[in-house]
């Protein structure tokens, strides 16, 4: 085994050849391997050790080895979910019960000790609050039974009040916070403002995306209304997954990189960041993370936001991510999903590329969209276990 060192200052990163010993490394083990610029061998520093790691490393802290989670980490890539699906078959009645939650949330922690726990949820369960039926039908997906197109359709939405319509998402959060006792951070997650706008109006899930186009284009006080609505909503929505034990949360701006540039700022970036305003007046010390999928030509735009953390997706190389990013904001990301296909050589080698691009300062390793149906278990596992192993 070999230590290289990356063109980023101060990085190493420990290498794995073929027949590095380093891949067998098992997940309760604790590789003692350090690698140091210099030729020098030296302990890493761990600035805070009561907190979460991914905590330390969004806050620019020091931190012995990049936190890792994943996205889509609870799911149907699991034995253990997939038997919870026989006996609870609707997607809703599974998110929507605070043990089942917990029980879902808690499964991939129990296997494979993850860095951040995140809720199981979706971004749409807020939409029964605010007066906008739905469901996400098994092969189909989300449905909007009345989608919205008028401004009186915007007038029957309602402010989303969590305390009333979610408890059970307070109650798990709060529960998980006290089963991972602090060994991870506890991720709670809500959907950006044009992303479920997106979802209300074209009535379920596009590929085209004209509908809401068609509203934005020609009656954009409508569009716009609808927006704020959200952005109000959402920010409580954070705010209460916050006070109830969330200690970080990821916004999903999934749709908005179907916008050009210039609609970006109009009918996206406005509302990201009146949410992140509104939650940091309340809640300074709570990372944010944005998510947008394909997000390449908007890159320079997302830190405008205020959020702490970036999350890419894998069209776009980390170390160039990282350099339209700038040094003032986090990064999350972006092994693409489908290197869990492939062989464990190839998934170690991808886990220390994106690490040694990334750097050893504010990176959160994870994938760069959510597990696939079908992935291999075992090589989620080995995910983990490479991801664990490295040492800066």
């Amino acid at each position: 085994m070999s230590c290289f060192h990356s063109s980023i200052s101060g990085f190493s990163l420990i290498s794995v050849s073929p027949k590095s010993t380093f891949t067998s490394v098992r997940q309760n083990s604790k590789p003692r391997i350090h690698c140091a610029l210099g030729g020098t061998v030296a302990e890493p520093k761990v600035v805070n050790a009561t907190e979460p790691l991914l905590l330390n490393a969004v806050r620019g802290q020091e931190v012995e080895r990049p936190p890792v989670w994943l996205m889509r980490q609870a799911g149907r890539y699991m034995k253990s979910y997939q038997i919870i699906c026989e006996k609870y078959p609707s997607f809703r009645e599974r998110s929507e019960n605070a043990d089942l939650v917990v029980e879902i949330s808690l499964q991939p922690w129990k296997v494979f000790k993850p860095d951040g726990v995140i809720l199981f949820s979706d971004i749409l369960t807020p939409l029964s609050g605010m007066n906008i039926p739905f469901d996400i039908v098994k092969g189909k997906g989300p449905v909007i039974f009345n989608p919205l197109s008028t401004d009186a359709d915007v007038d029957q939405v309602r402010e989303f009040v969590p305390e009333e319509s979610v408890p059970y998402v307070g109650e798990a959060l709060t529960i998980l916070r006290k089963e991972v006792n602090n060994e991870a951070a506890v991720l709670g997650f809500v959907g950006a403002p044009f992303t479920l706008a997106s979802y209300v109006v074209e009535g379920g899930s596009s590929k085209h995306f004209t509908k809401i186009k068609r509203l934005a284009f020609s009656q954009p006080k409508v569009l716009h209304a609808l927006l704020q609505k959200f952005a109000t909503s959402m920010a409580k929505y954070i705010q209460f997954q916050a006070n109830s034990g969330a200690q970080a949360v990821q916004i999903f701006d999934s749709w908005a990189t179907e916008l050009s540039p210039v609609d970006f700022e109009e009918f996206s970036l406005p509302y990201l960041k009146q949410i992140v305003d509104s939650v940091k007046q309340t809640h300074p010390d709570l990372p944010l993370i944005l998510y947008a999928s394909g997000s390449g030509g908007l890159l320079e735009r997302l830190p405008l936001t205020g959020v702490d953390v970036v999350s890419l997706d894998w069209t776009v190389d980390m170390a160039e991510g990282r350099r339209r990013l700038g040094p003032g904001v986090a990064v999350q990301g972006n092994v693409d999903p489908g290197v869990l296909f492939g062989s464990k050589e190839f998934i170690t080698n991808r886990i220390t590329d994106t690490v040694r691009k990334a750097g050893n300062r504010k990176h959160i390793l994870n994938l760069g969209h959510g597990i696939k149906v079908g992935t291999p278990e075992e090589n989620v596992a080995h995910f983990f276990e490479v991801a664990k192993g490295i040492r800066y």
